[in-house]
């Protein structure tokens, strides 16, 4: 049997967000955020949100439980200083707790992740299922030598 570990992440999370597609609904104003005060546009990916709501997915089943600001951290990045021409490094910003928020709640509403109380979300059983039967079909999808020695 396949898990999420068996396959690549990209992979996976491409998966995963088409399947999400059917069962997740975006909100109105995903089109217009930014994903953090590190970027000046928002992104131009027409299924942005599934895969983002994918790859939050993959990660709480691989770190569970994780918290929100474990979270923003890991989908942050390199914020410049406050002057354009400053000699300064720029330090790191955390990533849009609303849209990792408002994901999260949107999967717990599926019933693909649960609130542990005081620990962060954790993964149920069903999400369990619904990453495994999305790592086997992109398993199947990979035309990789290297890979077929878990078939």
């Amino acid at each position: 049997m396949v898990n999420i570990y068996d396959v690549p992440a990209d992979a996976l999370i491409e998966e995963a967000a088409e399947r999400l597609a059917d069962r997740i609904e975006e909100p109105e104003w995903v089109e217009f955020a930014k994903t953090g005060p590190d970027r000046e546009l928002p992104p131009e990916q027409e299924d942005f949100w599934y895969v983002r709501s994918a790859s939050l997915l993959r990660k709480v089943a691989k770190n569970q439980p994780i918290g929100l600001e474990r979270l923003a951290t890991e989908y942050g990045g390199k914020k410049r200083g406050t002057n354009r021409y400053a000699v300064a490094p720029g330090s790191h910003a955390p990533g849009s707790r609303n849209l990792i928020r408002t994901s999260l709640q949107a999967l717990e509403e599926e019933g693909l992740v649960e609130t542990a109380q005081g620990e962060g979300r954790r993964i149920t059983d069903e999400g369990h299922t619904f990453l495994n039967e999305a790592a086997e079909a992109a398993f199947e999808e990979l035309d990789r030598p290297e890979l077929e020695r878990y078939a």
